[in-house]
């Protein structure tokens, strides 16, 4: 049976969330401890026809889905704490449902590598998900953005900072949590002629266009000189949980 569409407004009389504001305010609300129950229920009532901005335009799409997947991150953190503490990690925690829109159980993977990137969480950035379903196939992106690396926090410690995302400052925001992230971990090293750039680089080369894309995006938001041409290592991913890195505490 589809999903209904979500009321026209809530219990308490106030108007009924569009999606976007729906996936932001559950994000808002595990930061200030608020109930997020309404809004997890708004997501998974919503029909086709409540969605279809977030299927067509892509600034709508990118805030919706990065707020989803750190919120998603939140409810798994506050509910399915021991999954992120396994050493299965990878397969268990990001795996599992995090979040229902539409009636459609939604892993951290499945925006992350199906919606987001739309590429596999194993193939460096060079290879296509493989067999997507028919959810993914409707609501991926048609390109993929680089940025959204720095805008998804999976609760690791060297994760970027979480913020609320809007579709009217998307770009933006994404360039300042790119920079912000570069600037706090990038190590360039003139006299060696040689970076060191977090792990995100090593895991999804291919998202960056190689090393060669990597040196120019590190170019772009002035994390290494203009006119450089280093050699790039990766540093280490500290995995201890940190949930709570919202930006501005």
């Amino acid at each position: 049976m589809a999903p209904e569409a979500a009321a026209e407004s809530t219990p308490d009389g106030r108007p009924a969330p569009t999606p976007t504001e729906a996936a932001e305010e559950l994000l808002v609300a595990y930061r200030t401890d608020a109930d997020p129950e309404p809004y997890l229920s708004a997501l998974a009532a919503f029909d086709d026809a409540a969605l279809a901005e977030v299927r067509t335009d892509r600034a709508t799409a990118l805030a919706f889905w990065c707020n989803l997947y750190n919120a998603g991150t939140q409810h798994l953190l506050a509910t399915r704490s021991g999954l992120y503490e396994s050493r299965w990690r990878s397969l268990r925690f990001f795996s599992v449902p995090a979040v229902t829109v539409a009636g459609h159980a939604l892993s951290l993977d499945d925006i992350e590598h199906g919606i987001l990137r739309r590429r596999s969480k194993y193939g460096l950035g060079y290879l296509p998900r493989l067999v997507p379903d028919t959810f993914e196939l409707r609501y991926r992106l048609a390109d993929l953005d680089p940025r959204v690396h720095f805008a998804l926090n999976c609760g690791a410690a060297s994760c970027p900072a979480i913020r609320a995302y809007t579709p009217d400052a998307i770009d933006d925001q994404l360039d300042l949590a790119t920079e912000t992230y570069l600037d706090a971990t990038v190590e360039y090293d003139p006299d060696a002629d040689a970076v060191r750039v977090p792990r995100l680089f090593r895991w999804h080369p291919g998202d960056f266009g190689g090393r060669r894309g990597t040196r120019e995006f590190l170019r772009e938001y002035d994390a290494i000189p203009a006119d450089s041409s280093p050699k790039v290592t990766y540093l280490e991913w500290d995995w201890s949980r940190a949930g709570d890195a919202f930006a501005g505490r």
